[in-house]
């Protein structure tokens, strides 16, 4: 294969800086640093035992050399010099079992704790982050971070420190007696190590930039993949399949041909660097400079037989540590996505002993945004009255859904305050604050366990009857007893429900709760008409007492709205009932002509 790497796109072209890689690799020692620090203390006691262990466990390789020599020695054989030093080997052999084990079972214990308080740490947090961080993430994310991403912290925790402690201290023991044997053969055998080294070091010039590389090309090729896989019904009915499929091999051709050119000039080296490294050729180095030097009589055959027992020790750890590379990297990774959770912002949570008075809304000069930057509200001054419907309108990306949200508190204004019954929401505590409010929104969000359990989410004691009492306001209870086992059917499971029929389980949940205040976001927007009609006449009975604040697309279903607002780029434009907005021929009066001419073209044959 020619080289084509000129060909590739320049995000694909190592650098020879790259001040972002340097970033993440400084960012990625502060979040490891960061997380292990209550267990620092003891991961250095757990070493310290690792480097006794290690150091005994090469005392029993030392006693086999020096047995030899003492066997081998001109002259009578000094019988007991022999089993005094293998008895030491054997002593040692215990103590570096011993010691091992210790330092093992202290690490593994430190990681049990470690990964129990980062758990309860993570918890908590998410526990009082805004309800608008669970918005912007999924299951999968937060189940990754809580359960896999601290599991890949247990090969740092519990084994990395130690092999390292034992990488360091085994050959460094070993050369300390090797020199004290011969000190010239001991230059000759590290040579191996010294030469692997340079050959490692060689190989993993500028590995950071060009692994940035490589994940940057397999995320276009997973990109493109996914794009499709998701989307062949439309590009294939578009007849598009053919480009499509052409955008995905051509990813794929210049992932391949990075990569080829990257590893293709490694094989080389990092065989060399493999054999160089090998016990085998250490071996041999070994014998070919003890046959030199005890053929010019500068050692005796019998001095070297502790460099050929111990000058293995040299590369295999070193080796061992290349190896644990990829596990550290991966720890290195998941230490940054967990930081990154455990600093997720939290909303300030109220201590007020205060209750509610009624139901009344009041939201006073709220402006919102995202980014602190762009303001997505400005300046909403609105009073919803207790036992009212007001009805949020607009265009898309007016602000309808942000303002809804902000009631529950998915986040806090960045300016002005939201009162409920003259006491402000960011006094309450959550507990209080979601007993006056309840919502459903678009985004479904049922548990994996029985229907009952899902209705009964707000009431965990709620009575059958009351359960099923809602479920028939939301138009859901004939559905329900279709499903196997009826109200125990498992959702996910026996219970396959359509996106009308979940949104109407979790409209059932919020009645059930019985918040004196509803907000309603598109809840009506996966049922079909005849459901959604049911589902407006069940809520306009329940109404009564509470505050309903609503937001739809389908103007018809809240032309009997109390007040409607109609906002515009983050602001009320409008206000009024449905007859004062169409007569005063502005923006409410243009959505309306519009969606009912949608729904005349649709009620067409």
């Amino acid at each position: 294969m020619t080289n084509t790497t000129d060909t590739l796109p320049d995000s694909l072209k190592p650098s020879a800086t790259d001040p972002e890689e340097v970033r993440k690799t400084v960012k990625s020692k502060s979040a490891v640093s960061r997380l292990l620090a209550p267990i620092r203390g003891t991961l250095i006691f757990a070493s310290v035992l690792q480097g006794i262990s290690a150091a005994a466990g090469v005392i029993p390789f030392i006693a086999v050399g020096e047995v030899g020599r003492v066997l081998l020695a001109e002259g009578q054989i000094d019988a007991d010099r022999a089993w005094l030093i293998a008895w030491i080997g054997v002593a040692a052999l215990v103590v570096r079992l011993f010691f091992q084990m210790w330092a093992g079972a202290v690490t593994h214990f430190a990681d049990a704790d470690f990964q129990l308080d980062l758990r309860r740490k993570m918890v908590d947090r998410i526990g009082r982050v805004p309800l608008g961080w669970f918005t912007e993430r999924n299951a999968g994310q937060v189940k990754k971070a809580l359960q896999d991403d601290v599991g890949d912290l247990h090969h740092l925790v519990g084994h990395a420190y130690l092999n390292l402690t034992a990488a360091f201290v085994t050959p460094l023991v070993a050369l300390a007696y090797l020199l004290w044997v011969d000190w010239r053969l001991t230059l000759i055998s590290i040579v191996p190590l010294i030469a692997g080294i340079g050959f490692y070091a060689y190989q993993m010039r500028g590995y950071g930039e060009k692994m940035t590389a490589y994940n940057a090309a397999l995320g276009r090729v997973n990109a493109a993949s996914v794009e499709f896989v998701q989307g062949i019904a439309v590009v294939k009915t578009f007849g598009q399949a053919r480009k499509s499929y052409g955008r995905f091999l051509e990813e794929t051709h210049q992932f391949m041909e990075y990569f080829w050119n990257w590893v293709r000039g490694l094989i080389k080296i990092s065989s060399a660097s493999e054999i160089v490294m090998s016990p085998v050729f250490s071996l041999v180095v070994i014998l070919a400079g003890g046959t030199w030097f005890v053929a010019n009589g500068w050692m005796t055959p019998a001095d070297v037989i502790p460099f050929a027992v111990l000058g293995l020790s040299f590369t295999a750890p070193f080796l061992t540590m290349s190896y644990a590379q990829n596990d550290t990297m991966l720890a290195k990774e998941a230490a940054e996505r967990i930081v990154a959770l455990l600093d997720a912002p939290t909303l300030p949570q109220g201590t007020s002993q205060r209750v509610p008075s009624d139901s009344r809304v009041d939201f006073e000069n709220v402006t919102f945004a995202y980014d602190d930057r762009t303001d997505v509200l400005k300046n909403i001054d609105l009073s919803l009255e207790p036992g009212t419907v007001t009805a949020l309108v607009g265009p898309s990306g007016s602000g309808k859904s942000t303002l809804a949200k902000l009631l529950p508190r998915f986040w806090d204004p960045k300016r002005g305050q939201i009162i409920i019954g003259g006491v402000p929401i960011h006094e309450l505590p959550s507990t209080e604050l979601y007993k006056h409010v309840g919502f459903v929104f678009q985004d479904v969000q049922l548990l994996r366990a029985s229907v009952r359990d899902n209705i009964a989410l707000g009431r965990p004691d709620a009575a059958q009857s009351d359960i099923e009492a809602a479920a028939k306001a939301a138009q859901i209870h004939d559905r329900i007893l279709e499903l196997p086992n009826g109200y125990d059917a498992i959702v996910g499971e026996a219970a396959r429900l359509s996106g009308g029929e979940a949104q109407r389980v979790s409209i059932s949940r919020a009645l059930l709760a019985d918040a004196p205040i509803l907000v309603l976001d598109e809840a009506t927007a996966f049922a079909d008409p005849e459901s959604e009609a049911a589902i407006q006449d069940a809520l306009a009975k329940l109404v009564a007492g509470r505050t309903l604040l609503v937001i739809a697309h389908r103007l018809h279903t809240i032309a009997g709205a109390d007040q409607i607002c109609v906002l515009k780029d983050g602001e009320i434009a409008e206000r009024g009932r449905h007859a004062e907005l169409l007569e005063q021929d502005g923006i409410y009066a243009r959505l309306w002509a519009a969606n009912e001419g949608a729904r005349l073209e649709g009620a067409e044959p």
